[in-house]
């Protein structure tokens, strides 16, 4: 009796439209990706972690050993979104823990940013095979995770570490190379797209120009922008 109650709740939902947070059982999130996810469905992150670890919106949690849902500071001024968990986010269920997060804390340590500052998390919260980009349909059924984290943090600034992350945020399909550094409104919000930190591991010159030093003018056109909101600053011309 009870599986046929939810499958006609699930049919009611999708032809209704998302239902209000009121009438929402968020204990129907994992079933699928068609059921919506309306904002305000969390309290807090706690209750997601524990949903993502439960989530089959799509295939992507038949693979995984920990759904990698977040770490920081739940009061960050700037959120950096990733594309999506690597083997040793995948066994330890944080985000950034490898080579590339690693460097990406000392990118953030050499403008003095600490964990109190920021919030990690990435576009799909289970790894994609072989670290593959994740598919659109993937990003799409995470997405409304995603949103709820920025809502619940409330960031100053978001970071989207290359172009999955941009897309699967904004929707744009623009390539890094052509919008990193610069700053774009989304939802508004201050948003800049810069290099994620695997691809500075694979190209580690640092001569003038390269995506190293380009990435050292980023974080501090971030870390001055920070200091501005929060009044440290006078705002420049």
């Amino acid at each position: 009796m009870a599986s046929n109650e939810q499958i006609d709740l699930f049919n009611a939902i999708e032809l209704t439209g998302a239902p209000s947070t009121a009438e929402f059982d968020p204990e129907l999130i994992p079933t699928s990706a068609k059921i919506p996810i309306p904002p305000g469905t969390y309290a807090s992150t706690e209750p997601m972690v524990d949903h993502c670890n439960r989530c089959h919106r799509c295939g992507l949690g038949a693979t995984r050993t920990h759904a990698v849902v977040g770490r920081g500071s739940l009061q960050a001024p700037i959120m950096i979104v990733g594309e999506g968990p690597g083997q040793n986010e995948d066994e330890t269920g944080i985000p950034f823990v490898g080579k590339a997060g690693q460097l990406l804390d000392k990118i953030l340590a050499s403008v003095s940013l600490t964990e109190a500052d920021v919030y990690i998390c990435n576009i799909v919260k289970c790894r994609p095979p072989e670290n593959r980009t994740p598919a659109v349909d993937e990003m799409d059924a995470c997405r409304p995770y995603l949103l709820e984290q920025i809502r619940l943090i409330d960031p100053k600034i978001i970071l989207l570490t290359g172009a999955s992350a941009v897309r699967g945020l904004t929707g744009d399909k623009r390539g890094i190379t052509k919008i990193r550094g610069q700053w774009i409104e989304w939802d508004d919000r201050l948003c800049m797209p810069i290099f994620h930190p695997a691809y500075l591991l694979r190209n580690q010159s640092r001569d003038k120009g390269s995506p190293k030093w380009l990435m050292w003018q980023d974080i501090q056109v971030v870390r001055q922008k920070l200091d501005e909101m929060r009044g440290e600053l006078a705002p420049t011309s």
